[in-house]
């Protein structure tokens, strides 16, 4: 039986082109690899192919979720830079200078790598679901085939959400109508099967859902152990993603269905069923301590060898000053003095003023100082939080009701007085609507910074990009509002189309 290996040379196709692999397929089959002809064949095996699916990308395992180009760090970076709360310090452009200056090309470190991350992370959710349904299912039992097959499916799901906001344009454009991404839903394994057209915006944010509910319904409650509730996909992890989803599509309604789920209709709020999810009394915890209910999913770094990401890409790296100032990272972007920092409203013993850091002598700079450990930078990267699901819901109810919504002002007292005790909205707070949202977008930018989430608020209200530093404002018609499709994709498949 011809063997192939599963996972690598596959894989290359999607990557950066065949120059990146071995073309020949019939150079001798490494010791340490597992054909696609055993790799479902026991529950161990498949149990190493479903953990490989949120892991970092290393010598020994070719795409996951936690890759450094994705939510293992860039991903998340790169969500800030584009928009107007920090400054570049030091114009490399391997480490985003141009995303953050809103010009990134085709070819560019951030355009190819992070679809390039994506897609091999999409391939092999396709392949292992390939392979449970080619067996690897009956090997495991029925219980855990279905638990395998919606973490995988879920995983799938929060990819193509988040590709799609670099490389399409928002929902809020012709309701989804215009070019999405190419939707592969089943594996690559050889070549002649990159070419396909680009699905439109509505029809993958349709996929990326239906994998989500599908999810939700397979996926345990809970887990026994702590971590796990953290680290892998249970029903609140997809529940609080479709309320992200459903924000990005302005689906308002649906926004308040899924939260519901997870929200008690009153204060202290908390999840009434699965994890226990719920806001920490203290938010520098949560960066911290990172197993509190707060964080629905993280991806965990333990400092092992080949487990982190590599070099250039961890948050700390990122946002924090180089070690000769007394920090533990590089130094690559400050925080902006005219960004949210400046925020009158954000007050100084608010306790979120405790991750700003500042350092200098002749200059002195602000940094942002969430995440603090030095090499091999083992703090946990938030891919979402029980905070996000509280303030979606609360933009949710105000722009369904048209009115200053009671239940969304508690829903922001909750997020701001768990670190700013001494301000406490009402419903007199807010002239209009319209106030009580802008209250609620401005306690995101501060919940939030440095989390990845301030590009798809951006872009999800069709948003002028505003002017930072030396870099100018990209208004939603300008050439470089979404990202240009990656350059390797485009010598791959002959029917995809640039932006």
């Amino acid at each position: 039986m011809k063997k192939k290996i599963i996972y690598s040379a596959a894989l290359c196709l999607i990557s950066w082109g065949f120059s990146a692999c071995n073309r020949d397929l019939l150079s001798p089959i490494p010791q340490t690899s597992v054909s696609d002809a055993s790799a479902f064949s026991t529950v161990s095996r498949v149990q190493t192919q479903l953990l490989s699916l949120y892991g970092s990308a290393n010598a020994t395992n070719i795409g996951g979720l936690k890759d450094g180009n994705l939510y293992g760090g860039r991903y998340v970076v790169y969500g800030d830079i584009r928009g107007e709360d920090f400054i570049n310090e030091t114009g490399n452009l391997i480490t985003g200078s141009d995303v953050w200056a809103e010009n990134p090309t085709n070819s560019a470190t951030a355009v190819a790598t992070l679809w390039n991350a994506g897609y091999l992370t999409i391939n092999k959710c396709n392949i292992f679901l390939d392979g449970m349904a080619a067996g690897g299912a009956t090997v495991v039992g029925a219980d855990l085939g279905k638990q395998y097959v919606a973490e995988a499916k879920l995983i799938r799901g929060l990819v193509y959400y988040s590709l799609l906001q670099y490389y399409a344009r928002p929902y809020a454009d012709g309701s989804g109508s215009k070019p999405g991404l190419p939707l592969r839903l089943s594996g690559i394994k050889g070549a002649g099967q990159s070419d396909l057209v680009r699905s439109s915006v509505a029809d993958v944010y349709a996929q990326v859902l239906k994998d989500l509910n599908e999810a939700e319904t397979d996926l345990p409650s809970k887990y026994t152990a702590a971590s796990d509730n953290v680290t892998r996909a249970h029903k609140n992890t997809a529940i609080a993603l479709k309320t992200r989803v459903y924000l990005s599509m302005q689906n308002y309604a649906s926004v308040v269905t899924e939260a519901n789920k997870m929200v008690s209709a009153t204060a202290p709020f908390s999840s009434p069923a699965n994890v226990a999810n719920a806001l920490q009394p203290d938010i520098t915890a949560v960066f911290t301590t990172y197993t509190t209910p707060e964080s629905i999913f993280s991806m965990p770094m333990t400092g092992t060898a080949g487990d982190n990401p590599g070099t250039q890409n961890q948050l700390a790296y990122y946002y924090s000053p180089t070690p000769a100032n007394g920090g533990v990272g590089n130094g690559e972007f400050s925080l902006n003095p005219n960004g949210i920092i400046a925020n009158t409203g954000w007050k100084s013993t608010d306790k979120r003023r405790s991750f700003i850091k500042q350092s200098g002598t002749t200059t002195v700079k602000n940094w942002l100082n969430k995440y603090k450990t030095a090499s091999p930078y083992t703090d946990y990267v938030p891919v979402i939080r029980y905070a996000e699901v509280l303030l979606n819901l609360a933009e949710a109810k105000v722009r369904t009701s048209n009115t200053v919504d009671a239940q969304a002002v508690a829903l922001l007292n909750a997020v701001r007085n768990r670190s700013d005790a001494a301000t406490t909205f009402t419903a007199a707070s807010f002239a209009a609507p319209t106030d009580l949202i802008n209250a609620i977008l401005t306690e995101r930018r501060i919940e939030f910074l440095g989390e990845g989430l301030r590009n798809n608020d951006l872009m999800r209200l069709l948003q002028t990009i505003p002017a930072k530093g030396t870099a100018q404002a990209k208004a939603p018609t300008d050439n470089g509002y979404i990202w240009p499709i990656s350059a390797s994709e485009l010598a791959l498949n002959k029917l995809a189309t640039d932006n």
